[in-house]
């Protein structure tokens, strides 16, 4: 891994409402905070942060946004990766990340 900090938490796939809209994870909002507190500078624009994710044996180079009207970061799930691990809107997932 490339990443130097490991997170790992539980967390449910969601989609955004908009049309064709995007699906994400959230990141848990007290573990937003201490990444947020200490890993800031670190955020380019619109508060994305580089990070490595996991689920399952799957790792893939991604990102991280916080929003802020959630209070929280939260990572894309693409196509790709929602078919390799055969995860479904609303099912539990063990994610690791590394930022």
């Amino acid at each position: 891994m490339k990443g130097k900090i490991k997170y790992q938490y539980a967390t449910k796939m969601w989609k955004h409402n908009s049309p064709g809209g995007w699906y994400f994870v959230s990141l848990p909002k007290t573990l937003s905070k201490e990444i947020r507190h200490n890993l800031k500078w670190q955020e380019e624009g619109w508060g994305r942060m580089k990070a490595f994710a996991q689920i399952g044996e799957l790792t893939w180079e991604t990102a991280i946004w916080f929003d802020t009207k959630m209070g929280t970061y939260i990572l894309p799930i693409k196509s790709e990766i929602r078919k390799k691990t055969d995860i479904k809107i609303n099912q539990k997932i063990d994610m690791n990340i590394w930022l």
